[in-house]
């Protein structure tokens, strides 16, 4: 407790505790980079849920032993951040555990169906980032990737992508052949 009086220690805590935890991340990021919150993977974005839930634990702690174990929680958090992306960098085992693999929805303005089905993505869903990237006809539409982010990218326009900005997104037999 700051304050004998109960209103002014609530408010004083809050705002004091959370200042303190923001500037927890704001120093775990400085020292482990950006990269700590960027949306990779599916990884990544588990570690910024999970860091804002501590910040949120940290910010409303009652007591000084709950606010520094939530610090420590969020210091493990980023260090093993740090370390899977270090792994998956420099490992192929890693990066195969760790990573999500991206996956065709639509090639050459056909939906892949089976794609579909096993990603769980529904065609209106595919029709809809086709719409909010101002892709005007299927004719146009080079291809559709589910990201390993859960994204959907959507490549189209005048000529094809290049060979390497499709190399490691997997293909189903039925998108294979075209």
């Amino acid at each position: 407790m700051f304050f004998e009086n109960a209103t002014i220690d609530i408010v004083t805590r809050g705002v004091v505790l959370s200042l303190l935890a923001m500037m927890w991340v704001i120093a775990l990021v400085r020292v482990l980079g950006l990269r700590s919150f960027s949306k990779m993977t599916a990884f990544d974005f588990v570690m910024t849920i999970a860091t804002g839930s501590l910040l949120a634990g940290a910010a409303q702690s009652t007591d000084w032993a709950g606010f520094m174990q939530s610090m420590i929680a969020m210091a493990g958090l980023f260090m093993f951040q740090f370390l899977a992306a270090s792994a998956r960098k420099h490992s192929q085992v890693a990066e195969f555990v760790l990573q999500n693999e991206p996956v065709f929805l639509m090639r050459n303005g056909r939906m892949i169906d089976e794609a579909l089905n096993q990603t769980r993505v529904k065609a209106s869903d595919v029709y809809a980032k086709l719409r909010e990237a101002n892709a005007l006809k299927l004719a146009d539409v080079h291809a559709v990737v589910l990201e390993t982010t859960g994204d959907i990218s959507v490549l189209h326009g005048g000529s094809a992508p290049d060979a390497c900005v499709i190399e490691d997104v997997r293909q189903h037999a039925s998108s294979a052949s075209q």
